[in-house]
């Protein structure tokens, strides 16, 4: 596409654009998100929290916007700082596992994806300010189960846990 990409509107964290007869969002000031796979001794670390644009709660993978507290923060230190923030882990490695992106049809945002391992419990967690985060950790080899009983309860389920759900939905 030659054509130009024209500002529909823009916000603090989003701008709707418009290239063409195709309409998509992107991320003000380049901010991008860190996306973190918590493993520790067969479990993982999800979290549930209340999404406006879903009206209802999601079970999600702790995540958190890199660069929008520090411009010169890393991915890594990102990921660090929003996983103790959102699940009260603290991880001694994390690992970029790369970039993906979540919605390419209607968002140009991207995410990095990484595996923080070797946890220590810091905090009870919980976000900060009005975010009111509960947080699991799920034995792996039960992860389809809970997402069942997460959706039967009526929460939204991220797109993201598809990794973890990949072997049932595989065969």
């Amino acid at each position: 596409m030659d054509e130009p990409v024209e500002t529909v509107w823009s916000g603090k964290y989003l701008i709707a654009k418009k290239r063409g007869t195709w309409e998509y969002v992107s991320r003000s000031r380049g901010i991008r998100a860190a996306v973190i796979l918590a493993v520790d001794a067969g479990d993982v670390i999800l979290v549930e929290q209340y999404r406006v644009p879903l009206g209802r709660a999601c079970l999600e993978l702790p995540a958190g916007l890199v660069g929008d507290i520090d411009a010169g923060e890393t991915v890594e230190q990102s990921a660090q700082r929003e996983l103790e923030e959102e699940t009260g882990y603290r991880a001694d490695n994390i690992e970029n596992l790369g970039e993906f992106y979540s919605s390419p049809g209607m968002a140009s945002e991207s995410f990095t994806l990484v595996r923080a391992t070797e946890l220590t419990k810091a905090s009870d967690g919980g976000g900060d300010g009005d975010e009111n985060i509960v947080v699991h950790r799920v034995p792996i080899t039960d992860i389809a189960a809970f997402v069942a009983a997460k959706r039967a309860e009526g929460l939204g389920i991220d797109v993201k846990l598809l990794l973890l759900l990949a072997g049932s939905i595989l065969g």
